[in-house]
C-alpha cells in the first residue's frame, strides 16, 4: 500500500485542485442525474471523475462536465436501499459477518466476513452480493498518550468552537471517566461513532497534523486522504467505499467511510483530512487493511458545532 505519494509541490497542488473539482462535479451530477445517478469515484490513474448512470440517454450529461461516464446496473439510490434493508436485519446476521456496503467502483453490494465464512454471509445477505473475507474490525482504543479517559487513550479529531470532535466509543467504552483535557459534551455509539469534548483553558488550533483545516467538503471515492493519530502519526491513502455498515464486537455502526490508510490502537477519534485541508471525519476502527472514519459533516450537524478553520 503506497502511503507517500512522492509528489512535488506543483504536482501536489494540481492534484488537490483536480480532486476538489471532482467533488464539486459529483455533487452537481448527483442532482442533475436524479434517479439515474449510479455513484461516482475519482480514478487516480486518469485523474478523472468516473460517474455511473443507469440511463444511457444521460451519458452526455456526464461527459459534458469532463467526467467519464459508464453504464451501470444499479442506481446509487438502489444500492443505498439495499444497505438500509441489511441494516434493518442486522440483528439476524451471523457473528461471522463483519459489515456491508455499496461499492461505487464495482456497482455492487459487498458483505465483509471472517475468513472461510463466505457461504454463511451469502445465506444472510443473498447470493447476488460479493463477499470479501478479511480479519475482524477492532476499535482503536488502548492505554497511552494523546488524551486520556481513565487508563485509555484516544486522539483529537478536529477542533471546533469550544472544544474538539472525536470518536463516540472513546466515551461509551471507557466507563464514566472524563477526558483529561475537558468534559464530554455529547457522544453516540453504537449506531454512530462520534462525540465532542468541551474544553476550557486550552488553545485550539485549526490543524490536523501540519495541515490547516479549510472546510469540510466530502472527497470523492478514490481521492487522496490522510489521517493524524496519536499512535501511527500522519499516514495517507485513498478514500474507499462510503456508507459502510461495520459490526464491531462492541456494537454496529452505519454510515462509515473506508480507507486504506494505516491506523492502530489509540488512533481512535483522529482526524481524516485531504491535502487541500478539507476535513473528512474521525477514526472509528478497522483492521490491518482498512481504516474506517465517521464522516465529519454528520458530527457537526448533530451538535450544531462550528469547525475551526484557518
Amino acid at each position: 500500500m503506497k502511503r507517500d505519494l512522492g509528489l512535488d509541490a506543483t504536482a501536489a497542488s494540481e492534484l488537490m485542485a483536480t480532486q476538489s473539482a471532482a467533488t464539486a462535479t459529483e455533487n452537481s451530477l448527483r442532482a442533475a442525474l436524479g434517479e439515474s445517478f449510479g455513484g461516482a469515484y475519482f480514478d487516480a490513474a486518469t485523474r478523472k471523475l468516473v460517474v455511473g448512470v443507469t440511463d444511457a440517454s444521460k451519458l452526455a450529461t456526464v461527459t459534458a462536465t469532463g467526467a467519464t461516464a459508464k453504464i451501470v446496473a444499479h442506481s446509487a439510490a438502489q444500492l443505498d436501499s439495499t444497505v438500509a434493508q441489511l441494516n434493518a436485519r442486522e440483528a439476524s446476521a451471523p457473528s461471522t459477518v463483519t459489515g456491508w456496503y455499496a461499492d461505487t467502483v464495482t456497482n455492487e453490494i459487498v458483505v465483509t466476513a471472517l475468513p472461510g465464512t463466505a457461504e454463511a454471509a451469502k445465506a444472510f445477505a443473498g447470493y447476488n452480493v460479493r463477499v470479501k473475507e478479511e480479519a475482524a474490525p477492532q476499535m482503536f482504543l488502548k492505554g497511552g498518550d494523546a488524551y486520556y479517559i481513565g487508563g485509555s487513550r484516544c486522539s483529537v479529531g478536529f477542533t471546533v468552537r469550544g472544544g474538539y470532535v472525536t470518536a463516540g466509543h472513546c466515551e461509551t467504552e471507557t466507563g464514566s471517566a472524563q477526558p483529561n483535557n475537558g468534559t464530554w459534551a455529547g457522544s453516540s455509539f453504537p449506531g454512530n461513532d462520534y462525540a465532542w469534548v468541551r474544553t476550557s483553558g486550552v488553545t485550539l488550533e485549526p490543524r490536523v497534523g501540519n495541515v490547516t483545516v479549510r472546510g469540510s467538503s466530502s472527497a470523492a471515492t478514490g481521492a487522496q486522504v490522510c489521517k493524524a493519530g496519536s499512535t501511527t502519526g500522519y499516514t495517507c491513502g485513498t478514500v474507499g467505499a462510503k456508507n459502510q455498515t461495520v459490526r464491531y464486537s462492541q456494537g454496529t455502526v452505519t454510515g462509515l467511510t473506508a480507507t486504506n490508510v494505516r491506523c492502530a490502537g489509540g488512533d481512535s477519534g483522529g482526524g481524516f483530512i485531504t491535502p487541500a485541508g478539507q476535513g473528512q471525519g474521525v477514526v472509528s476502527g478497522g483492521n490491518t487493511a482498512t481504516c474506517y472514519f465517521q464522516p465529519l459533516g454528520e458530527i457537526l450537524s448533530r451538535y450544531g458545532l462550528s469547525l475551526l478553520t484557518g
